[in-house]
């Protein structure tokens, strides 16, 4: 399971041209589900990513985490970051979870945030999807979690 953190001044999701979600301080968090992942990493990637000092504290240094600052998550399920590039000019998505697999657990996950966070919103699993994003400092990490 990979998670594209995007620190961010604001964020939003659009699909047909109406807003889906969208945040202001916070964390854009691009979400790509592969092969045997499940619920547990997918706890063990939210609590991590809840946690994640990526916020500038008085000192300006990278001492706080979204729930620190009270910060949104806006959560985009992205498939293509289950893509091997390693090989050829066309990625691979064959470590990609099934669609209907990815969307069962995307809804599971999305749901278990929202418990575990006051402030999310989200995109629409497997639409066209239109983000924008004004990524702050810019500071992006790939965060990663292995399969149980």
């Amino acid at each position: 399971m990979k998670a594209l953190l995007q620190r961010v001044s604001r964020a939003s999701v659009e699909v047909d041209a109406k807003p889906v979600g969208s945040i202001d301080t916070g964390l854009l968090v691009l979400l790509g589900l592969e092969q045997g992942d499940s619920l547990a990493n997918g706890r063990r990637l939210l609590d991590k990513l809840l946690d994640y000092r990526v916020f500038p504290d008085a000192q300006e240094r990278m001492n706080l985490s979204v729930r620190d600052v009270s910060g949104g998550v806006l959560l985009v399920s992205q498939f293509t970051l289950a893509a091997s590039t390693r090989k050829g000019l066309r990625p691979s998505f064959s470590a990609a979870m099934p669609p209907a697999e990815a969307e069962v657990l995307y809804v599971q996950l999305l749901d278990l945030l929202r418990e575990l966070h006051p402030v999310v919103s989200a995109g629409v699993f497997g639409a066209d999807m239109q983000v924008s994003l004004t990524n702050d400092g810019p500071v992006t990490f790939l965060l990663e979690v292995a399969p149980d």
